[in-house]
Order: structure tokens, then sequence, then C-alpha cells
């Protein structure tokens, strides 16, 4: 279970396809599942090696050689923050399953199936906040940046779903990463002139107390703003905004840029125990053996 290094596929990124060194990475990885043969794996990856056009025809090419080397598939384009995470992430995600599997378990498949129909594997069992119903509430857009400002949380959103909620929640100012930003050597007025909740910019993107990050990504320049403090976010921070547990941290010997990238290169943490329970609950499901053959063909 992993994600390949994506830069190459991102859209913010290199965009260098198949052909970068960290886009190579995902047909090793491929490549080492058909060899390997576990089974199941799950492959993850940003959303452009599903949704562009050049990058689409490479993923699918995966997913013929897994499908040939013995595997049912079933995938689906996921945002962390269905599953309460404080942040807008979009993701796909591939799951494969042995054939072989799958029959031990008593599914009824034919031998030219492909793709595992999605009846069969209860995605949105574990959603909390369905994407279309999110993103149609009325978030606050921006206000004036005031260091140290105070700011009522408007009740017409789902608090947990907001960075100050996972701020206070992880005790950030107190947090074994809380020292850890970068220390701006200069920009302090560029700093605070951007808006609360400001992200329209590929950087120098403030953050709004009261609605939910876009994606914690921390390279190629991109820049994240504390909501009203004239600085960087911390390391706590960003891992508050990746939902972990209030008692993870990084070592404190660690670089800066590692920690950020650590961070940045990690799927949320509430995102990933959904997927995982999804998974775990479908390799104990047993109530297969009166369901009837299934035969689709990629």
């Amino acid at each position: 279970m992993g994600g390949p290094p994506c830069p190459d596929f991102s859209i913010g990124g290199k965009n260098r396809g198949k052909e970068g060194d960290n886009g190579k990475l995902s047909a090793c990885y491929a490549e080492l599942i058909c060899q390997q043969k576990p089974d199941f794996f799950l492959f993850e990856n940003v959303k452009g090696l599903w949704r562009t056009k050049k990058h689409r025809t490479f993923f699918e090419a995966l997913k013929t050689q897994l499908i040939q080397s013995g595997y049912v598939l079933v995938e689906r384009l996921i945002n962390a923050i269905e599953y309460g995470v404080p942040q807008d992430r979009e993701r796909i995600i591939l799951i494969g399953f042995r054939t072989s599997l799958l029959k031990d378990f008593g599914i009824k498949i034919n031998s030219n199936i492909r793709i595992l129909p999605e009846a069969y594997f209860a995605w949105d069992k574990y959603i909390i906040h369905p994407i279309n119903k999110v993103v149609s509430l009325p978030w606050p857009t921006t206000n004036s940046f005031q260091e140290n400002s105070l700011l009522p949380y408007p009740d017409s959103i789902p608090l947990p779903l907001t960075v100050e909620y996972w701020f206070r929640e992880n005790d950030v100012l107190n947090h074994p990463n809380a020292q850890h930003h970068f220390q701006p050597k200069a920009g302090i007025k560029k700093f605070a002139s951007v808006d609360e909740g400001d992200v329209s910019k590929k950087s120098f993107k403030r953050l709004h107390r009261w609605r939910y990050s876009p994606t914690a990504c921390y390279g190629n320049n991109e820049v994240h703003l504390h909501p009203y403090k004239i600085r960087r976010l911390s390391v706590a921070e960003a891992l508050a905004i990746q939902s972990l547990p209030k008692n993870f941290s990084l070592p404190a010997n660690m670089s800066l840029t590692n920690m950020f990238k650590t961070v940045g290169n990690g799927v949320p943490y509430l995102a990933a125990k959904a997927i995982a329970k999804t998974m775990l609950n479908f390799l104990e499901t047993r109530e297969w053996d009166n369901e009837q053959p299934v035969n689709l063909r990629l």
C-alpha cells in the first residue's frame, strides 16, 4: 500500500509524466506488484494522473498490466475532506485484489472480469461529508488580516472541518513541533498584506481559521500563511491540517525542509484510516455466496 512520487503528474508540478524520474517510479511500483503478486494492493497518486489526458493513457496502461497479472481493480477519485480532514485534497486511489483471493472469498466471478463493481466495495461507508454537500456550504471567504485578531465562529459550517478547530484540538502552540517554522528574513510587509482566507495565488496563501485548507503541499515555492499571525505555518500546524493525532510529531533533528516535505507528501491520516477500514471490511466480508457472477470488461 503506497503512493509512488507524484510531481511528474501534478498539475502544479513539472508535468513530465511517465518519462520523468519520479513518473518512472509508478511503472516500477506496478512492475513490483506483478512480480511479487501480493493478495491485494493500494496505489495512490495525484488527480493529474487520472484526469490529465496524456497521463491518463499511462494510468490505463498500468491498469491493463495489473489486470493481465491476475488482479481485479476498483478505483475512485477521493477528497480528504470527505473523511473529516480539514483540507481540500483530491487523490486517485486504485485498489487491486488477486482473482484467486476473490474466489477464495466465494465471490463468483467469470474469468474475464476486469473491474470490481462498486456495489461490492463500500467506498461510501466511512465518508462523513459528501463532497457535493461540503462545497455548497456557506463557507467564509476572506477577512482583512489583523494580527492576533478575534473572529467569531460562524455556526452554519461544520466546526471539525475548520483549520482553527484542528489547531485547538492538537494544541499546536504547545506541540513539540510548535517552533518549527521558517523565519522570514524579509517580506513581513508582504505577509501582512494578504487577507485571511485569500488562497487565490499559487504562493502566499493565507488560510482562513473558519474554513478548510487548500492542499497541504509545501514544495514548488508554495507558502501557506497562518490565519492571524505574521508568519508561515509551523510543522505542528501542518500536521494538524493533515488530521494527524495530537501525540504525533516529527523528530527535532530533521531539517525544516524535510519536515514540510514529509508532511506534504503524506496521505491525510483520517482519509488513510477510512480507506484502510473500507478495505478491511471488504476482506472480512463473507456474504457473497448468493451473488450472481458479474461479467464486466475493461
